[in-house]
């Protein structure tokens, strides 16, 4: 056997109480008396796991709770299960004449999905400071299963001395030794699957509701409806896409012509603003240099009219003193 085998291990898909109490899952004879009073069930067809009347509710949607503090309440249970989905019945399993807690229960869902999801995250979780383990209601869904109290059931402690393997706690261990298929054979005990065994921390998976042939198909139909609406709504995105892209070109084109224009406009505006008042500003450059002609023409009028008076002035003064010697000359 290869060394590969040594951390590899198998669940059992089917119960054999035989097989329950082999490590390996290849034992042909019952190792104590608990094992040979399951077998005894088991071939007479004592047991009928849907013989329960107070087992109700859908297999499918419901996980066994087991290592329940004696002191857990339904309250508590159902305020601890309830984190991984709805919680549609609970049944905390007590002594039928005592009424103290057996300390483990059946908590059913309302889907399959939360079911899973408790199967997956609520397995090792703690409860009233106690361990619980979690799985799927092999009473009702695993073929052939006895139950502990018949010397059957799965996992167990050491100190109980009743170890059963196949389950999730204790799987089976990758055979070291020959494997009898034969004897196997005989006994209706399946045998080891080589060559499909599985790690310690892969978790198996619980069973599926078996689909009739037309549940199959409204699920197909369902699918190829759900395939056409997203292939619709894909479409329809995608021709939002295009055409939100095309009226983001067009709107740019448009302001991009808009601002074109504007800018034109501003510019034309803006250089008749500027003839204009560049006009204006000859204009009144024109008609401030004329005034200041004038008044330049008027000044220089002005004093060239006081230079003439001026002189005009002098000489009248000049020959008035002249005129005033001639006669003082004659007289004397």
């Amino acid at each position: 056997m290869s060394g590969s085998n040594i951390n590899s291990v198998f669940y059992a898909e089917s119960y054999h109480p035989i097989q329950a109490g082999s490590i390996d899952g290849t034992d042909i004879l019952p190792h104590d008396n608990a094992v040979y009073r399951a077998h005894l069930c088991s071939s007479a067809g004592l047991y009928d796991p849907f013989g329960d009347p107070k087992v109700i509710g859908d297999p499918y949607c419901t996980v066994f709770v087991g290592r329940l503090s004696h002191q857990t309440t339904e309250h508590t249970l159902h305020k601890a299960m309830s984190k991984y989905g709805r919680v549609k019945n609970l049944r905390l399993v007590r002594h039928i004449v005592t009424g103290a807690s057996r300390g483990y229960a059946f908590v059913e869902y309302e889907t399959e999905r939360e079911m899973r999801r408790a199967y997956m995250d609520a397995h090792h979780s703690i409860i009233d400071n106690c361990e619980i383990i979690v799985d799927y209601n092999r009473q009702q869904l695993m073929p052939g299963w006895i139950p502990r109290r018949l010397g059957g059931g799965l996992g167990g402690k050491k100190e109980s001395g009743q170890l059963r393997f196949g389950g999730r706690e204790r799987p089976f261990k990758a055979p070291l030794r020959p494997i009898p298929y034969d004897d196997l054979k005989r006994l209706g005990i399946p045998p080891p699957p080589e060559g499909r065994y599985m790690s310690r921390y892969q978790i198996p998976s619980p069973p599926r509701r078996q689909r009739s042939s037309v549940e199959k198909e409204e699920g197909s139909r369902r699918r190829r409806s759900m395939e056409r609406e997203r292939d619709t709504q894909r479409r329809s995105s995608v021709d939002r896409e295009e055409w939100g892209s095309k009226r983001s070109s067009t709107d740019r084109e448009e302001r991009s012509r808009r601002t074109s224009v504007d800018k034109e406009e501003h510019y034309t505006e803006r250089t008749s603003r500027d003839s204009r008042s560049y006009s204006r500003n000859s204009i009144e450059r024109g008609e401030h240099y004329n005034k200041r002609k004038r008044a330049d023409r008027e000044e220089i009028s002005h004093k060239k009219e006081y230079k003439d008076r001026d002189r005009r002035r002098s000489h009248e003064k000049h020959g008035s003193h002249q005129h005033g010697r001639s006669t003082s000359t004659d007289l004397s």
